[in-house]
């Protein structure tokens, strides 16, 4: 008796859509990364143009440089945009952080009342338009004083961050075995004992990517600092759109190069901890 092969042979119309679908995806690709790719090198051109020199067409070691990195430790702005990013990052995470791990074990319940409104109340920041949240929320800060202040772009960043943690730690809890909790019940442990020595470790690569996803967000909040950031407190993409307007530097392809390098390692570790 022969035997029947269990691979199915295509035909010519699935066998060209196949090829059509990895030749569209290969140029959404290109389109996607083709700009990185070329502001990277650019970054280190030794002339103040954002286009590729003869010398650097040439490999020539003259035509690079690293006067635009230099720039960014030397000139006061850079600098003390890159320490408001990451102070307003940092305290916005911290905040977000434990702010949207408690919301998701909230929302992790199933006989939560009124869970959906909850749910869409918490993500609202992730679905209205930016430009709606910063405009209402500048006219609200500056109703109460917190307008052009720290604490008011820590708390908006927050807030923004934190829809980000809830999604994530509540993806890492439909993968929680319950028993582990009632294990732990039934040998004495107490609520918090069990939250403490046994949920919380097996959710913290969620809550640690939440973290990193919400640090991301604010690193890269560009319409609402504009809003409600004063001259003072100006973040890297605030100081890279004014130094669009303004001054066009290279420096501003090396400020991206900078959050381009920030970028992959986020991914990096993001990566290693779904791998736990």
């Amino acid at each position: 008796m022969d035997k029947i092969s269990p691979a199915v042979e295509r035909t010519s119309v699935e066998r060209v859509w196949a090829i059509s679908f990895r030749i569209i995806c290969g140029f959404i690709f290109f389109l996607m990364l083709m700009p990185i790719l070329i502001m990277i090198p650019l970054s280190f051109n030794a002339e103040p143009y954002f286009t590729f020199t003869p010398g650097m067409l040439a490999l020539d070691p003259n035509a690079f440089s690293m006067r635009w990195y230099a720039q960014l430790w030397n000139e006061p702005l850079w600098r003390e945009a890159f320490k408001n990013s990451a102070l307003i990052g940092v305290f916005a995470t911290s905040i977000a952080t434990p702010i949207g791990t408690l919301a998701a074990l909230g929302l992790a319940r199933s006989n939560l009342p009124a869970k959906p409104l909850i749910m869409a109340v918490i993500l609202s920041p992730m679905i209205v338009p930016i430009i709606v949240v910063a405009a209402s929320i500048y006219f609200f800060f500056t109703m109460i004083g917190l307008a052009q202040t720290y604490t008011g772009l820590i708390l908006v960043h927050a807030m923004l961050g934190t829809p980000l943690v809830v999604t994530t730690v509540l993806a890492t809890l439909s993968n929680l075995d319950p028993s582990y909790a009632r294990a732990a019940s039934s040998l004495g442990a107490s609520p918090m004992t069990t939250f403490r020595k046994v949920t919380l470790p097996l959710i913290s690569p969620g809550i640690i990517s939440g973290a990193i996803f919400a640090f991301a967000t604010s690193l890269d909040e560009i319409v609402v600092t504009i809003f409600l950031s004063s001259v003072d407190q100006r973040t890297v993409p605030r100081q890279m759109f004014t130094g669009i307007r303004e001054q066009i530097s290279p420096a501003i392809l090396a400020a991206s190069t900078v959050l381009i390098v920030i970028a992959i390692l986020i991914m990096i570790v993001t990566q290693s901890l779904r791998r736990r």
